[in-house]
This record gives C-alpha cells, sequence and structure tokens, in this order.
C-alpha cells in the first residue's frame, strides 16, 4: 500500500470503534495513515493534539497534610481541647503528655496509610521507554511517549509493546498477555479481522500496551496511546476507587461518636450542677471537667487494636501471608465471599496428563504436579499397565517422548519443574510416569513447533529402525492420518471417533495433544513438511489438564462451612471453568457465565448475576471490578485475588485485595491488602480464621479497656456530686488508660481461637462491635469498679489521709480490679480459669511488667514527684486484690446468668 496519508474522518482514539472487527486497510484508512508511515508534520500535529504517549500521573497530598487529616477524629479533638486548656492553666507536663498521646494516635494512622498509593506508579514501570516506528518510509528508534495513533511500529522478540496496536503483519507471533488476561500461556496472533464481538482474550489480531512479544516478528498501528490504552483503562480505574474503611474502623468511629456525645452531655450536666448549684470555683470545676474528659477518652484503644493487629500480622505471616495493610487482619474475618482466580491459586499451575485416548482403549493417569510419580490404568480396572505387555501405549509413549524439546528437573530444594513449554512437559512427565525404555535413540532430523502448522515433527533412528514421530493439535493430525492403531493392528481412521472423544474430555476441562508416527527407510530424503503430511499412522490423544490444588478443594470446603461463598472468576474458557469449579466444589458444575453475556448487563442485572453464579469465565479487568462492586452493594465484605495487572483494580476495590506473591506483578501487590507468598488458595483460608480469632479478642480488649474509663469517668462525677476530693489527677488518668491497659490488653491479644470458630457465619459488619449485652457488660463492671473505688476513698478521706495517699489507693484499686477483670474476659461464654490459661504466656508476661510498672509508680521518688503519687504499704495491696476478687465472682455470676439467660430464649 503505497498511497498517501488521508485525514480521518474519525478520531484515531475514537473508543467506540472496534479495531479488531476491521481489516488492515480499513483500519489504516480510519487512521489517516500508510503502510510507510506519517510524515514528521503530522506526528508532531498528532501527538500535539493526543498528549505524549504515557499513563497521566494522579496527584497526591503532600505527607504533611497526611498526616495532619489523622487528627480529624472526635476523641482526639477532645484531647487537643484538654492540653490547650492545661496549657493555659500552665499545667505544661500535662499538656506535653497529652499531646504527645495524640501525636502517637495520628503516627500510627499514617503509617499505615503511607503505602496506599503505590500502586499507581508501579504501572508506570510497565511501560517501554523506546519503540522501533516507520515515518515517511525511514524506519527510526524514539521515545515511546512520542508514539502517536497512526505511527507504524515494528517489533521483535523480547520487546515490551509500546502502544495498543492493530496487528499488519504478524510472522510466528506469540504474545505473553498474562498481565492483561491472567492466563499463563502465550496467544498466538493473526492479522485478519473477527467479524464478532469478543473479549480482550480472544482479540488475536490486536496487540496491548506493556505486553511482550515472546516469539515471532511483527508490525503494527498505532490504535490507542497513553491514558486511552487498556493499560491506561486499569489505570483510570485504580485511580478512580475511592479507599474505603474496613468494618472495624467504621466502627471505631461510631464508638468515637458516641463517647463523645457522652461525655459533652455528662460535662454539660456536671457544669450546671457543680457551678450553679454547688457554687464549685471555676478553676476547680474546670480540673474536674477535664479530668472527667480525659478519663472518658479510652487514649490507649487506638494503640491496642494496633498492636493487637500486628501481632495478628506476624501469625499470617508464619502462615504464608504478608499484611500490607494493618486493618486488613480484622476485614478478612467479616469476609463473605471470595472471588479468585484460577490457574497457580485453585490449580497447580502445572499441566498434568489425565487421561490417554487410543483407537480402542482408553486410560488414566495419576498424578497431580510435574513430579514424575503416578501409575497408568486402563480405563475401568485398578491393575497398572506394564508397557512391555502393551505395544501400543509403547508406541504413543515414545512419541511424545521423542518428539518433545522439553525437559523434567529437580531443584536443590527437591521441587520437580520444567524447561519448555507446559503442553511438552506434562508429555515428558508421562512418558517418565511409564517407565518407558529406550534403546540406542539417535535424533537425526526435526521440524520444530510453529504455529502457523501447529505441529512438531522429529526423525529418530531407534536402535535400527527409523521413525517419523509428530505431535501437535489434533485437527491438524486428522489430516494427515489414513489409519490408526489399534491392539489387533492397523485400521482406517474414523474422524468421527475421534470428534466424538474429544469433546467428551473437552467437556471435563482437558487440552487435547495427538500423536502420529510411521517408519521410514534409510533412503528417503530428509524430514520435510510434505514426509509427514501423508501415511501417518493415527497413535493416540493425551488429554492433560491444570490440576486443582488437592488442598485447595478442602480449603473451600472450610470457607462453605464458615458461611464464606467461593466465586471462580477466570479468562479461561467456559467449559475449562465449569469442569475445575466441579472438581473444586465451586458451583454445581453446570451453572457460569461469561465475560461476552456481563459485557451487555446493566448493574443491576449484573449485581443479580454476581450473586447467583459463581463460575465467570473469560472475564476482563472491567468485569471483574463490576462483579467486586455488586457483591459489595449486595452487602457482602469481598475477598478479590489476583496476580496480573488486570486485576488490580477489583483488588484495590475489594474489602480485602490478595495478590500472589510468586506469579503476582509488583503493580498487583501494591494495589493488595494482603500477599500469598505460596501463591496457595488454603492460606487464605488459615487467613481468615486467625482474622476471625484477632476480632475476637479486639472484642474483648474492647469490652476490657472500656469498663475503666467508664469507672474513672463515675469516679469523678461521684466526686463533683458529694463535694469530695477528685479522686484522680489528669496525668494519674493517662497512667492507667495508657501504661497499664495497653500492657494488660497484650494478654488478650494472645489468646487462641475460641472453639468452632471456623464454623460459624461471618459477623454481620453491619452490627456494631458493641452489642446490647456488650455495652450491659461495660456499665455493669464499670459501676461496680467505680463504686468499689469510691467506697474505699470515702472510708479512709475522714480518716485524716492525704489526697496524695487516697489517690494513690484508688488508682491501685483500678490497676488491680483491671488486671483480675481481664481474666473475666478471656472467653465469653465459660468460666475462664482452665488448663488453657496457663498456655497463653502472654497473660502471666504482662502481669510481671504490670506489677513492676506500679511498683514503679508507687514507690519510686521521681515518679511519686511526677505523678503525684505516694507509697502505699503492702497491706491496701492485699485490700485492693480482696477488692477485684468480689468484682472477678461477681462478673462471673452475671455470666453464668446472662448464659442461662439467653439458651432459654433461644429453646422458647
Amino acid at each position: 500500500m503505497t498511497t498517501s496519508p488521508v485525514k480521518s474522518s474519525v478520531s484515531p482514539q475514537n473508543p467506540d470503534i472496534a479495531w479488531y472487527r476491521l481489516d488492515t486497510e480499513e483500519t489504516l484508512r480510519q487512521l489517516g495513515t500508510i503502510d510507510s508511515g506519517l510524515e514528521p508534520q503530522e506526528a508532531a500535529e498528532r501527538l500535539r493534539r493526543h498528549g505524549p504517549n504515557e499513563l497521566p500521573a494522579r496527584k497526591t497530598r503532600h505527607p504533611l497534610l497526611q498526616f495532619l487529616a489523622h487528627f480529624n477524629d472526635v476523641l482526639i479533638y477532645i484531647l487537643l481541647i484538654a492540653a490547650v486548656l492545661k496549657g493555659i492553666m500552665a499545667q505544661w507536663v500535662d499538656m506535653v503528655i497529652i499531646l504527645l498521646v495524640a501525636v502517637i494516635n495520628a503516627l500510627i494512622g499514617f503509617v499505615q496509610e503511607s503505602n496506599a498509593e503505590k500502586s499507581l506508579k508501579s504501572i508506570q514501570g510497565m511501560l517501554s521507554s523506546t519503540a522501533v516506528v516507520i515515518r515517511e518510509g525511514i524506519t527510526q528508534t524514539i521515545e515511546a511517549r512520542d508514539l502517536v495513533p497512526g505511527d507504524i511500529v515494528t517489533l521483535r522478540p523480547g520487546d515490551k509493546i509500546p502502544a495498543d496496536l492493530r496487528l499488519l503483519e504478524a510472522h510466528n507471533l506469540q504474545v505473553e498477555e498474562a498481565i492483561l488476561t491472567g492466563e499463563s500461556t502465550v496467544v498466538v496472533k493473526q492479522t485478519g479481522a473477527i467479524d464478532r464481538e469478543v473479549t480482550i482474550g480472544d482479540r488475536i489480531n490486536l496487540l496491548f500496551s506493556g505486553t511482550t512479544i515472546s516469539a515471532g516478528t511483527a508490525k503494527g498501528v498505532v490504535t490507542a496511546s497513553g491514558g486511552d490504552t487498556e493499560l491506561g483503562h486499569i489505570n483510570q480505574m485504580m485511580a478512580a476507587i475511592d479507599p474505603h474503611r474496613t468494618p472495624l474502623l467504621t466502627q471505631m468511629d461510631r464508638l468515637g461518636k458516641g463517647i463523645f456525645m457522652l461525655i459533652l452531655v455528662m460535662m454539660a450536666v456536671l457544669f450546671v450542677f457543680a457551678f450553679f448549684l454547688r457554687d464549685m470555683p471555676f478553676t476547680e470545676l474546670l480540673l474536674a471537667l477535664i479530668s472527667l474528659a480525659v478519663a472518658s477518652v479510652p487514649e490507649g484503644l487506638p494503640a491496642i487494636i494496633s498492636i493487637i493487629l500486628s501481632l495478628g500480622v506476624q501469625s499470617i505471616a508464619r502462615a504464608r501471608a504478608i499484611i500490607r495493610k494493618l486493618p486488613t487482619v480484622e476485614t478478612l474475618g467479616a469476609m463473605t465471599v471470595v472471588c479468585s482466580d484460577k490457574t497457580g491459586t485453585l490449580t497447580m499451575n502445572e499441566m498434568t496428563v489425565k487421561t490417554v485416548v487410543m483407537a480402542d482403549r482408553s486410560y488414566r493417569v495419576e498424578g497431580e504436579s510435574y513430579e514424575p510419580v503416578g501409575k497408568i490404568y486402563p480405563q475401568g480396572s485398578e491393575r497398572s499397565v506394564n508397557l512391555s505387555e502393551d505395544a501400543t501405549l509403547e508406541r504413543f509413549i515414545t512419541a511424545v517422548e521423542l518428539c518433545n524439546d522439553s525437559q523434567i528437573r529437580q531443584d536443590g530444594q527437591g521441587h520437580w519443574g520444567i524447561t519448555g513449554g507446559p503442553t511438552e512437559g506434562a508429555l515428558k512427565v508421562l512418558a517418565a510416569k511409564s517407565g518407558l525404555r529406550l534403546g540406542n535413540v539417535n535424533l537425526l532430523d526435526k521440524i520444530p513447533f510453529d504455529s502457523a502448522y501447529k505441529y512438531m515433527a522429529t526423525r529418530h533412528q531407534i536402535d535400527d529402525q527409523i521413525y517419523i514421530f509428530l505431535t501437535g493439535a489434533p485437527d491438524v493430525l486428522f489430516t494427515f492420518c489414513p489409519q490408526e492403531l489399534t491392539h489387533e493392528g492397523l485400521r482406517p481412521f474414523r474422524r468421527d471417533y475421534w470428534e466424538e472423544e474429544m469433546a467428551r474430555y473437552a467437556r471435563q476441562g482437558l487440552r487435547m495433544v495427538a500423536a502420529a508416527f510411521r517408519s521410514q527407510t534409510a533412503a528417503e530424503p530428509a524430514l520435510g513438511h510434505e514426509a509427514i503430511q501423508q501415511g501417518m499412522v493415527f497413535a493416540g490423544i493425551a488429554g492433560m489438564m491444570d490440576p486443582p490444588r488437592p488442598e485447595a478443594i478442602d480449603a473451600i470446603a472450610q470457607c462453605q462451612r464458615a458461611g464464606i461463598r467461593v466465586k471462580m472468576i477466570t479468562g479461561d474458557h467456559q467449559e475449562t471453568a465449569m469442569a475445575i469449579g466441579a472438581m473444586l466444589g465451586i458451583g454445581n458444575g453446570t451453572d457460569s457465565i461469561t465475560g461476552n453475556q456481563l459485557e451487555h448487563m446493566e448493574d443491576e442485572s449484573l449485581a443479580e448475576a454476581a450473586v447467583h453464579y459463581d463460575i465467570f469465565a473469560r472475564t476482563s479487568p472491567e468485569h471483574k471490578l463490576r462483579l467486586v462492586k455488586a457483591l459489595q452493594t449486595r452487602g457482602g465484605i469481598v475477598g478479590m485475588t489476583g496476580d496480573g495487572v488486570n486485576d488490580a483494580p477489583a483488588l484495590k476495590q475489594a474489602d480485602v485485595g490478595i495478590a500472589m506473591g510468586i506469579k503476582g506483578t509488583e503493580v498487583t501487590k501494591e494495589a493488595a491488602d494482603m500477599v500469598l507468598t505460596d501463591d496457595n488458595f488454603a492460606t487464605i483460608t488459615n487467613a481468615v480464621r486467625e482474622g476471625r480469632r484477632v476480632y475476637d479478642n479486639l472484642k474483648k480488649t474492647i469490652l476490657f479497656i472500656l469498663p475503666t474509663n467508664l469507672a474513672q469517668g463515675l469516679l469523678i462525677i461521684f466526686a463533683i456530686l458529694a463535694g469530695a476530693i477528685i479522686p484522680l489527677t489528669a496525668l494519674q488518668i493517662l497512667w492507667v488508660n495508657m501504661a497499664t491497659s495497653t500492657t494488660l490488653s497484650f494478654g488478650l491479644a494472645f489468646e487462641p481461637a475460641e472453639k468452632g470458630v471456623m464454623v460459624r457465619p461471618p459477623r454481620d459488619p453491619a452490627r456494631h462491635v458493641l452489642d446490647g449485652h456488650a455495652i450491659w457488660r461495660i456499665g455493669f463492671v464499670g459501676t461496680l469498679i467505680a463504686c468499689s473505688a469510691f467506697l474505699l476513698e470515702s472510708f479512709l478521706q475522714p480518716r485524716g489521709y492525704s489526697g496524695e495517699f487516697i489517690r494513690t489507693l484508688v488508682m491501685q484499686t483500678l490497676v488491680t480490679a483491671q488486671w483480675i477483670y481481664m481474666f473475666n474476659c478471656r472467653v465469653t461464654d465459660r468460666f475462664p480459669l482452665n488448663r488453657e490459661m496457663f498456655l497463653n504466656k502472654g497473660l502471666w508476661l504482662v502481669t510481671g511488667v504490670l506489677i513492676l510498672l506500679q511498683l514503679a509508680i508507687i514507690y519510686l521518688p521521681f515518679m511519686n514527684r511526677a505523678f503525684g503519687t505516694e507509697p502505699l504499704p503492702a497491706y491496701y495491696w492485699g485490700v485492693t486484690l480482696l477488692v477485684s476478687i468480689g468484682i472477678f465472682i461477681i462478673v462471673e455470676i452475671e455470666k453464668w446468668l446472662f448464659a442461662r439467660f439467653r439458651s432459654t430464649a433461644k429453646a422458647t
């Protein structure tokens, strides 16, 4: 084609044009170009019009603004106001400590957020830096960012494709598109137009930016550049996804607002009562109200939550999953749906021959991986094959062994793998399993596999006989074979029989590779295509698949018992997906839906399909993203696995994005919340179990901490109402909240999982962490502790004890009661003093640390001066212990009565 360029009447980057449906001539006409390329002036004009061929960068906030945003919390507001009032009153030590608590909380949130936006930057690194183009008939290398629609690009093996292209020429072209489609096998490309609507994985006349040429050469015309490429669309989808808060953080926000409102109401009522009815001095009242605010705010709670989540992260890491964002640990326990990719996650990612079909017999093959272990059995028989007694099977296996360029290998860790293609590797493993023994073998000639003719041929001399062996696509080999091999000898080839067998095994998810052979004399010419296209004997077909991981089958069953629905979203073909799904226990083996069907659905219809179907085949990145959103609109807490760039938007949208650590791209890992270091679905199940344990322990921790805050607040209220001294200073309150509460919470963080944690349904994320009984427990225990401490204060005050001594004893009572109440919180529905208590070393470690901290604040002189404390006689340690044991017994009676009431209510 040598005509002059014409101005296109259609914008070269018009997204409405289905370029794969146009032939090459129409494509060039629409783009206003010719096969000798654009003129430099036209290229410059198009570059000005369309912009550089690079992905648009997203503006990000300055790190300082990100840090300051973490002060936007109602409970932090209370602390900041308290600090300002302390500063006005020149109580500088108190002000500094309160501010330090607020800054620590903000730092924890800032660190968690710091890596959230790296995924968008990672995509930039996937673009090619240079491109070879033809402009005005001259081949030249330019910066890839200068490519424009209409440019003619040439490509060689190893090149990264610099923009989206419509192929004009393709010579044995194979492209690695896993980053976009998720499928590990290379795609064979051609130039002909496609006369129907197809999804991205089937657009075999297009090349996509960021993918790689694995074999062959090509020439194509740029149809889209920069943000208009498929990679650009993924970038836009990721940029458009707003960060979402996890169920736990949402509940903590609601809890914080509830505490804030309660504090405001209490302070207003007390101010009116004390100032107008009791004539309490304003300065004294202000100090009391500041102490009340500080007492009621659970300052240590954010730090404790982060600590427990961090411990969960470490535990999950030992189970081969890396958590990138702390709240993900808790969200795992709330998941209701897991959407999983197929290849390598649910399956081994190792092609394995499962059956051999011959003219009058078929065989089943054991084994699930590249490890050459497994026997071969005739269908319907439990007696394995002996090749020396089965000459026909021996001939078939000889063909697939010798007409093969792959090798089996074992690494230093004992893992088996292959060098070469997965299909040839599977055939090599089959031969090793069979125990094939050959005589003197010499390779004489070979025709390598080429996608243009879809077969490979070799000529071998085995001892004194020369053979031609042929392997490849069954439909191609059918045309070369007038005869087929049977156990009774040769007979005419039956195409109908073989096509029926292929269809039957294809429905089981198997890929088919055929083998043929014929003997040859030394006088015949060298191996050529003519020699194999006539007179071949059809030996049989090997049916292979990427088998399900055995542990994934059990893991899926565990998820289903735990009320978590597993859905498979794959780029693979529908029949293969359904067959694998049936083996894994996903869906019913008959219902599935394709990306092409999803393409034309409105959001409401797609949401119904997302809930109804469990298997989704031939999906695109946008389909995956829409499915995740649809499940979320129906109230699901969604986990999504993936490895390619195509999965990144869905992973970022999901409540738990799960990336593959071995075969996953950096983009996917950065977009994910969790990375599986072993690419194994079973690891997700282990992480869910840990997530549920962590949530249980978080709830126990909240039930443990809040009664102390309530008790401190009530003590101050009692003191104001009774006209007594304020029982705790703001610094002593902070000591109890930050030092002792945080220390003791470690004990609950190490509690093992409750019995039956993986046979109960996921918790309702809309349900607050504090249900009615939890609120009652907090109020009941807080009131018990406050009354006990106030009675001690009331007993000591008229007997001449100093204010410092009374405050020290009140503080010790609160701390001891907290320690004993920690044992109440260990389990929610049983007596907590059991054998498992001694297995939790954390309980006893925090007990020792707590004793040391309390000895320091009570008996060290400089701590006495800083916190306004006074040494206590040992007798009073016993008094506070007896009071706390009494509280423990009362709480256990309340637990027993509530359990009886609940069981009675269920029975009726």
